[in-house]
């Protein structure tokens, strides 16, 4: 029920890696609840894939739904961001605004989770520059690392294991460091970079340590064990390779189906 005068809340909402059947119970309660949903996608005509697999669970009669675009490029924080992209969150800011000032609540579905490279944190970022008091709660959601860890039974970390999680679009000197450093890398957003990252790979002697999950859970998912298979491919962005140097064991090895 709304209340007068009082300022919307703006819900941050992790809706999991692409499987609806992944949604959290209290993701699927909040956006039932909540009428005003952001749909983030990154070009004007689009569609997003946030919406898509939201209604999934929830039902979007009766929703208002607010289109917004945030273009796909590189934030290096602390530096000085693409006028585009600056221009994208403040137009997106004062939308959402507007409708939290009705006292509307807002919904914003992000894919995985909100903490881990969502674009929700920029818009709250910008909104925080608006208000310096907003209602915010936030959401967390099932990572696509963690469900690609479940699809080809193995753990993300285990015993003296150290994980590190990167984006694929790092330079090949940095992506170097950290693959010699850590014992599991995650890298994500690997669909436009697999030539670089598998020959990076066989530089190192860690191909065959490596194992590619496209659409996690979902229609069409493919394991690539080869991870050379999917070179030449047209990837889907939903696409996560995971790179685990140490052996768990035989006893523990499970046939990926």
């Amino acid at each position: 029920m709304k209340i007068e005068n009082q300022q919307g809340c703006l819900y941050l909402v992790g809706i999991g890696p692409g499987d609806p059947e992944l949604m959290t119970c209290k993701a699927v309660r909040i956006l039932e609840n909540t009428q005003v949903w952001v749909a983030p996608k990154a070009k004007e005509n689009g569609a997003s894939s946030a919406l898509q697999i939201a209604s999934g669970q929830v039902e979007l009669n009766g929703k208002t739904v607010l289109d917004l675009c945030f273009p796909m490029k590189k934030v290096h924080l602390g530096q000085q961001q693409d006028p585009k992209v600056v221009q994208a969150w403040h137009e997106a800011a004062e939308v959402v605004l507007a409708h939290l000032d009705q006292g509307d609540d807002v919904a914003f579905p992000t894919l995985g989770d909100p903490s881990l490279y969502s674009t929700a944190f920029y818009l709250l970022a910008t909104l925080q520059e608006l208000r310096s008091k907003l209602r915010v709660s936030i959401i967390p959601g099932i990572t696509a690392m963690a469900a690609c860890s479940a699809q080809v039974y193995s753990p993300l970390g285990l015993g003296d294991d150290v994980v590190s999680i990167v984006p694929a679009a790092f330079d090949d000197d940095r992506l170097r460091e950290i693959l010699n450093t850590f014992d599991v890398v995650v890298l994500m957003k690997v669909f436009r970079k697999m030539d670089r990252i598998v020959a990076l790979l066989d530089e190192l002697g860690l191909v065959d340590n490596a194992v590619l999950i496209e659409r996690c859970g979902m229609d069409g998912q493919k394991i690539y064990t080869d991870i050379r298979e999917a070179l030449n491919r047209d990837l889907h962005y939903f696409t996560t390779m995971l790179v685990r140097k140490k052996e768990i064991g035989a006893h523990a090895k499970t046939q990926i189906a």
